[in-house]
């Protein structure tokens, strides 16, 4: 019987060089660890609040620096980091936007809670354009969606901010009305908000704003101060399911019936712009309103109902179990400060992003880079060559970047810098996080 061997002993040549890269690269990971764990020692600001750190080669999943990377942070935006994930393994090629039947003379749909239909940037019309060229009469039947319009843990008082849009099943034009300013007269978008505003006679101190009532839609500008020239705010509006219809119906310049009626499983798709535009689009300008609403698309894949909290525990279940820690996720935008993550769980999770996509190029383009584009862009210096791309994380007394950092030797590391609990201006706690992730970027 004839032995095939494979692989040519590789001799005592061999086996030293093996040795010899081995210990190489030990050195170089102990001298990252010594050198890294110097600059965080020495850092007053960095020693005046919970810190936490990890740092993993990429391409062979060491750990190569730790500090505190096995304790629990809020990580605000950095949340988003596990919804794109989550989008990366459950989103097909295109978001699902309505699901329909048709009976009779009538057309029959469900929300999906697709964030791109009308949406500002993205500007997604496929569904709509779906709905205009029917030919039957249209009804939208709600009740899939079975959670709050807001997530766990929100800040109410936020109600009146643009980050903070209501959650529906139908979301149009990011649940949200936008205010600007055009020869020297306020201009409303949709325009169906217009009898909605109330001049406050009285005035408020401090600069033009416009403030809604927290339970209905009456928004009031202060009529004693002159409209800014350059003046924009988004305000979310307060959802219901007769609003949606007559939004919709509005747009569509058609009437839209109301029914209700449970989706059968037989139900078909309409889909709207592709997953990669959308996710991008929530991790660029770290998007709330995106992250919030895909959480009920990815419940569209698994199930009848819409259910944020339904979708992150399948995740978890499906696609988190290896994960040194368990994280405890309840949104998905972060604004919650009941998530909270350990820095070792991050970076594992940035494994395995970059291998879903197996495409660095594409992966790098969907996240801000450093110097350069998105939530990133002021907090290195501005380049056209970025060696960060990731993601921030921010609430008031908290600061976090997680994220891929491109060495000068040529390597690839992913990292989790999260900070909680500081009262130093966050300007300043960005500086020191730039020289430190600048240090290991320059020296390794």
């Amino acid at each position: 019987m004839k032995i095939i061997t494979l692989f040519k002993p590789l001799g005592l040549n061999g086996i030293a060089l093996l040795f010899i890269l081995f210990f190489t690269g030990c050195a170089s990971n102990r001298k990252i660890e010594r050198k890294v764990g110097q600059l965080f020692k020495n850092s007053t600001l960095l020693n005046n609040h919970p810190v936490g750190f990890a740092l993993s080669d990429l391409d062979k999943g060491e750990i190569i620096f730790e500090k505190d990377a096995d304790k629990y942070f809020v990580p605000a935006s950095n949340t988003k980091l596990f919804t794109f994930y989550g989008g990366l393994k459950l989103l097909p090629d295109s978001i699902p936007s309505l699901r329909y039947i048709e009976k009779g003379d009538s057309l029959i749909f469900w929300g999906t809670g697709d964030p791109s239909f009308l949406q500002s940037r993205i500007r997604g019309d496929h569904a709509l354009k779906f709905l205009v060229a029917s030919k039957k009469q249209l009804f939208f039947s709600p009740g899939r969606y079975t959670g709050s319009f807001y997530g766990q843990g929100w800040s109410w008082d936020d109600y009146n901010d643009y980050y903070q849009a209501e959650i529906t099943e139908l979301p149009l034009m990011d649940n949200m009305i936008t205010v600007s300013a055009a020869q020297g007269k306020m201009t409303i978008s949709p325009v169906q908000f217009n009898d909605c505003f109330v001049k406050d006679s009285a005035g408020t101190p401090g600069a033009f704003t416009i403030v809604r009532n927290f339970n209905e839609n009456i928004l009031h500008y202060p009529g004693r101060m002159d409209l800014p020239a350059n003046f924009e705010q988004q305000i979310p509006y307060k959802t219901s399911t007769a609003l949606t219809v007559n939004l919709l119906a509005d747009t569509l310049h058609r009437q839209v019936g109301l029914v209700h009626i449970e989706m059968p499983q037989t139900a078909k798709t309409i889909y709207n712009v592709t997953s990669e535009q959308v996710l991008r689009e929530m991790m660029l300008p770290s998007d709330n309103f995106i992250a919030e609403q895909l959480l009920l698309v990815y419940a569209n894949q698994i199930q009848s109902r819409l259910n944020g909290t339904d979708a992150i525990r399948y995740i978890q279940e499906k696609f988190l179990t290896s994960l040194p820690d368990k994280p405890r996720w309840v949104d998905g935008s972060g604004l919650s400060r009941m998530d909270l993550f350990t820095p070792r769980d991050i970076v594992a999770l940035l494994k395995m992003i970059d291998q879903q996509l197996h495409n660095r190029e594409k992966l790098f383009s969907m996240l801000p880079a450093g110097g350069k584009t998105g939530t990133l862009k002021t907090a290195y210096p501005t380049t056209d060559h970025p060696f960060v791309y990731g993601k921030t994380g921010s609430l008031s007394n908290i600061y976090n970047q997680s994220g891929y950092l491109l060495t000068k030797k040529g390597r690839t590391l992913s990292f989790s810098f999260m900070n909680n609990n500081f009262v130093t201006p966050v300007a300043e706690l960005k500086k020191e996080m730039a020289k430190v992730i600048t240090y290991i970027h320059d020296t390794f």
